[in-house]
């Protein structure tokens, strides 16, 4: 399986690869989600920020379903914030999301009935090749103290604004390492801190956007300790 969005990345590494559940606030995935396609469609030259709000800059499709469709969504509407954006696509983006990784094979959808009338549905994995080398990208990310390519870099700062590192099997001073780490990786590739707009308008648009992710998950979930 190959052309997978950052979206996807996050919610395979999200999933239990056994009982097909999530493993963390789904409130903050379906945030997370959101944003990686905003990072996606920025890094792609296809969003960008300006006057306080993210718009199109380049409408041409990327190729990828769900990218494309959110790509058109902002095409057609009217300039919102960053923070706006993230709220507005969060809705209903998991479903989507897990319904591509069905059709393409990466998980099964097991529908179960739980209490004899609540039908419930897991989505175990059925080729875990993708979320492999998505662990693979990181932990060599997290191990060589190197700058990764751009795009781990962007899942990295992703994993580390969610506080996904339990589901990178990571606890405790391990855990912490490695949340130091993944910042240094957003910092170093200029996907968080102090946001310029001179230079550029991709890492900025990037940036803003990790930054109202941010803001909305210590809304959610509390300010992490």
């Amino acid at each position: 399986m190959t052309g997978v969005a950052l979206a996807e990345e996050l919610l395979l590494l999200a999933y239990d690869d056994e009982t097909g559940k999530a493993t963390m606030p789904r409130i903050s995935l379906d945030l997370g989600m959101a944003a990686a396609v905003l990072v996606e469609l920025a890094l792609a030259g296809r969003i960008a920020y300006a006057d306080g709000s993210l718009a199109a800059v380049d409408p041409t499709p990327v190729g990828e379903p769900i990218l494309d469709a959110v790509l058109a969504r902002i095409a057609d509407d009217t300039p919102h914030s960053p923070s706006s954006w993230v709220q507005r696509l969060r809705h209903g983006l998991r479903d989507r999301i897990l319904g591509d990784l069905v059709r393409r094979g990466a998980v099964r959808d097991v529908e179960e009935t739980e209490l004899g009338f609540i039908v419930v549905h897991r989505y175990p994995a059925a080729d875990p090749s993708v979320e492999e080398d998505s662990r693979r990208r990181l932990g060599e990310a997290l191990a060589d103290g190197q700058l990764p390519d751009e795009r781990t870099a962007a899942l990295a700062t992703l994993v580390a604004v969610l506080r996904m590192e339990p589901a990178l099997g990571l606890t405790g001073e391990a855990a912490v390492d490695a949340r130091r780490r993944l910042e240094e990786i957003a910092g170093g590739a200029g996907f968080s801190g102090n946001v310029s707009l001179d230079d550029s308008v991709v890492r900025p648009s990037v940036g803003l956007v990790v930054a109202a992710l941010a803001q909305a998950v210590d809304q959610a979930l509390g300010k992490r300790p």
